[in-house]
This record gives C-alpha cells, sequence and structure tokens, in this order.
C-alpha cells in the first residue's frame, strides 16, 4: 500500500475526472490520498470528499502562500471552524512562503511579501493552538520559513516541508529541529541531485512520497499531467535510490504518514 501524502484533488472533481482517478491510485496500489487545502476556495469541497470516501481520502486545511492577498485576515479567521466537526482536517496547509510568484513591481512585492508573513505567523499561532500537523509550503523562502517556525513555538516534529526541493544543507537544519520533508516527481528529475542528497540524508524514518498532483509529473511522464497513481512511479525510484526493494519502501513511507497525519 502507498500514501500520496499530497495532491490536489479539485482540478479533478471540476474536470469530472475524479472517480477515474481514484480508480487508477487504486489500480497502482494507492489506497490513501492527502487532499491539501490551498484557500476557501477548496476547503468545503475537500472536507465533502473524505466524507465521501472515508478511509481513502483524508483532507487538508490552510492558506497558501499565493492566495494571500489583502483580505487574507478574513480567510484565516474561517480556519479554526474547519477543526470542530468530522471529518477534521489531519493537518493545517499548506501554508509558508512563496517569494518565487512575486509582482514584478519592487513596492507591490514587498507588500505581499509582508501579508504572507503575517499570514503565516497567524496560521502557525493556530497550529500551535490546535497541536495538528503543519504542511509548509517553501519556495525561495525555506530560510525564512523555518525562523518563523521557530519563533512560533510549533512542535517541529509536526512539520512537514511538502515537495522538498532543497539539498543537504536545509535537510540538515529540519534533522536537527526534528522537521521533515515529503519528496515528489522532482526527485526523479536529472537536474535535481542536491534532493536525492537530502533525501539520503534525511533517511527513512521519516521519508513521505507525494505527487502534488496535478503538477509535478515523475519521470518517464514529466510535461504529462499528475495524478495520484504516480505517486508508485516516484516510490520506485526512491527505492532504487535506497538500495531496497518497493515493498520496503511502500512499508516504511506507508508508516511514517500514517503515524504523521495521525490516520
Amino acid at each position: 500500500m502507498l500514501i500520496d501524502s499530497h495532491c490536489h484533488l479539485e482540478s479533478f472533481y471540476r474536470k469530472g475526472l475524479l472517480a477515474q482517478t481514484l480508480a487508477n491510485a487504486t489500480a497502482a496500489g494507492v489506497q490513501k490520498l492527502i487532499t491539501v487545502g490551498t484557500s476557501p476556495e477548496d476547503w468545503a469541497l475537500y472536507s465533502r470528499l473524505s466524507k465521501e470516501h472515508p478511509g481513502q481520502i483524508y483532507w487538508t486545511a490552510g492558506l497558501h502562500p499565493c492566495d494571500v492577498g489583502e483580505d487574507w485576515h478574513d480567510a484565516v479567521m474561517q480556519l479554526g471552524s474547519w477543526f470542530t466537526d468530522a471529518p477534521l482536517p489531519v493537518a493545517l496547509g499548506e501554508i509558508g512562503l512563496d517569494h518565487f510568484h512575486l509582482p514584478k513591481d519592487d513596492v507591490a512585492a514587498q507588500t505581499l511579501k509582508q501579508h504572507q508573513v503575517a499570514a503565516f505567523t497567524a496560521q502557525l499561532e493556530l497550529a500551535l493552538q490546535l497541536d495538528c500537523p503543519v504542511v509548509i509550503h517553501s519556495r525561495n523562502a525555506f530560510k525564512e520559513c523555518v525562523e518563523l517556525i521557530d519563533c512560533s513555538g510549533v512542535d517541529w516534529t509536526k512539520v512537514v516541508f511538502h515537495c522538498f526541493s532543497e539539498g543537504a544543507e536545509e535537510m540538515r537544519l529540519l534533522n536537527e529541529r526534528g522537521g521533515c520533508g515529503s519528496f515528489t516527481g522532482v526527485v526523479t528529475y536529472k537536474n535535481a541531485p542536491a534532493i536525492r542528497e537530502a533525501a539520503l540524508l534525511q533517511g527513512l524514518d521519516k521519508l513521505m512520497v507525494e505527487t502534488d498532483s496535478p503538477y509535478l509529473t515523475p519521470m518517464p511522464h514529466r510535461g504529462k499531467p499528475n495524478e495520484p497513481a504516480y505517486v508508485q512511479l516516484t516510490a520506485q525510484f526512491l527505492a532504487d535510490l535506497f538500495e531496497i526493494t518497493l515493498a520496503e519502501l511502500e512499508a516504511r513511507s506507508t508508516e511514517n504518514a500514517t503515524r504523521f497525519f495521525g490516520l
């Protein structure tokens, strides 16, 4: 069994492809999916899908940094209510900082950065209150994310940097704090030796695999739409990287995801 620890099912649902996507995942041995919320636009949908597919679809709720605007406070104020009624989110996220998708205008970019920091800080405060797992989105902002988490008081053992795309030095910082990274199809790309080094440095005790579908399709399907079934391709690549069998990789990653998210 495999768990896709991070995917976005909204696009499959909107296109009428959800049933086929779930069937493909099951056929590939991917029996559980965690669909990750990014804004109020998808929280209600993911809650409903989790209720309609118990034991198969789990969900999270959070305000993604790329969805942060001047009205971020209104969205964050809604978040807590989603953690009071079943099916409960299994984590708060994805939240964090994104310094890649910024306006070209320097003043506008600085203003957006400030909004992102404020929204991230507020959500970390909520995560501390809830004592729940936290899914981090960090792009071109790893150091800043670490500093804010350090200041928040959030338990680092409950923190995962999803789609880990940094190198060994950054992984050492997570290891020292007790946090972890999860790995997407990016680890299979030819130009990703640093990410593979980071995966090996973290080891198998915390390893989780994800698709981030419909994005970041693993080899050999890079350039085509991604889907949860393809997490098996990433798992096979990582099994080869760690020089273990696919069955062992599946068992270890499933155990880790089950424990981390409390499935």
